[in-house]
């Protein structure tokens, strides 16, 4: 009977004991800050990151000029950017089609009017917001505060109104870090 319980009890404290340890090994990784954000390089040459547009609400969309599913999101952003940008919207197109695909964006933003500004994002600003999912298009929608409010993955005509709504929603919340946005 002894020899019995001692299994069963031998087990119970392992498991235990690497329960506890594993508290004490894993940690929760922080989401980066807006200022630890990496930025893009624009069609000027110029840098930009997320700061930049304090005071914003900023749309970071990844796409692709060959991806099919980036290409029907882009006529529904080009109409965001115009119907808000007055009230404080910033869309900024990211591209991460590859190095073959950079020819191919002003193209792209003829078809499609594109007025917002389409950029190169760096290598660690692809790393910390697409690390988990790779998937485009992805939109990232921060508020003026450069704080990430949303993260949409994919596009689906439903999602359309989704992302309107969170958009609508930032821009009536008009407080910059303590101070009207006006």
């Amino acid at each position: 009977m002894l020899r019995t319980l001692k299994l069963p009890l031998a087990l119970t404290i392992a498991t235990a004991t690497l329960l506890v340890a594993s508290l004490f090994t894993t940690c929760t990784r922080r989401p980066s800050q807006p200022s630890a954000l990496g930025g893009w390089v624009q069609d000027n040459n110029q840098h930009a990151k997320l700061a930049d547009y304090k005071g914003k609400v900023v749309v970071l969309d990844f796409y692709a000029t060959w991806c099919e599913p980036c290409r029907a999101e882009t006529p529904h952003l080009v109409n965001l950017q115009r119907q808000y940008g007055d009230k404080g919207l910033q869309v900024i197109g990211l591209n991460v089609g590859g190095d073959d695909d950079r020819a191919q964006v002003p193209a792209f933003a003829k078809e499609f009017g594109i007025e917002y500004p389409l950029a190169y994002p760096d290598d660690d600003l692809v790393d910390q917001l697409l690390s988990d999912n790779q998937n485009i298009p992805q939109s990232f929608v921060y508020d003026r505060n450069g704080k990430l409010i949303k993260r949409f993955i994919g596009f689906e005509s439903l999602g359309s109104a989704q992302i309107e709504r969170v958009i609508q929603q930032a821009l009536t919340t008009n407080t910059i870090a303590g101070q009207s946005a006006n």
